[in-house]
């Protein structure tokens, strides 16, 4: 959390007098779409939760004395959902109450070099908790490359996939599915079991697989249903007409054991 006794001392610029664009384009479709699935899931299983902010490629200004830095995603606890009607044109610390992100995410379209790890410097020296890394083209070592600080203000790799992040109350991690008609290894949330949350797609298919499995198990039970009706129906025709034939010999069905 952001604490300065020399902000006190002068105006801090609002969000509407700082820079929000730098005319940087994203530097490729499966970097947008990672972040923009993230937000996704989040927007479908917080749908009833107004204290979170997802931003995609936003400017986070921490401190009016320096710098925005702009990660691909991060998330944000104990803040308003939708600030107002004009949504944020950056995320500013100080206009937050303080409050920083506690999850920050880069997708490399390349190799990371000295860009991620000067990322990496500034988000243990601004508190971010946790810091994903995602290098897509990668093929020798993961692909993904989880971060958690410690006590010491200082980044220590993860090794579970999906990692559990108690403190956001979130699980993230890598697992081959399909968004937007694309199927390919994607960034997901997850649930502390290491069950992966569905998109709403997803869930609407799956709600409605189930719908119709419940559908035609109960069509199923009817025609069960029907069959032995039909054949209780078949068995008391062949008993009366047994019946009759008796009677016609002078034999009284009723009599027999």
């Amino acid at each position: 959390m952001l604490t300065s006794d020399s902000q006190t001392q002068k105006r801090l610029p609002t969000m509407e007098e700082l820079p929000y664009q730098d005319g940087k384009p994203v530097d490729s479709e499966v970097q947008d779409l990672i972040a923009h699935l993230l937000k996704s899931i989040l927007a479908y299983i917080w749908a009833n939760r107004n204290d979170w902010f997802f931003g995609i490629d936003m400017r986070w200004y921490y401190s009016p004395d320096e710098k925005a830095i702009a990660p691909d995603g991060f998330l944000c606890l104990g803040v308003e959902r939708v600030k107002h009607e004009n949504l944020r044109l950056s995320y500013v610390t100080w206009e937050e109450n303080g409050i920083i992100p506690s999850f920050a995410l880069e997708v490399v379209s390349k190799t990371p070099g000295g860009e991620y790890k000067q990322k990496k410097r500034k988000y243990a020296q601004y508190g971010v908790l946790y810091y994903v890394i995602y290098a897509p083209l990668r093929e020798r070592k993961p692909k993904l490359t989880l971060y958690r600080l410690n006590g010491e203000g200082k980044y220590e790799l993860q090794e579970d996939n999906p990692m559990w992040m108690p403190e956001i109350g979130l699980g993230i991690g890598t697992e081959v599915g399909t968004f937007q008609g694309v199927t390919r290894e994607w960034l997901y949330w997850y649930d502390e079991q290491g069950n992966r949350y569905l998109t709403s797609d997803e869930a609407r298919q799956e709600a409605e697989f189930e719908l119709q499995q419940e559908r035609q198990g109960r069509l199923e039970a009817e025609v069960q249903r029907q069959q032995a009706d039909l054949e209780r129906q078949q068995a008391e025709q062949r008993a009366e007409n047994l019946a009759a034939r008796l009677r016609e010999l002078g034999i009284d069905p009723d009599q027999l054991n």
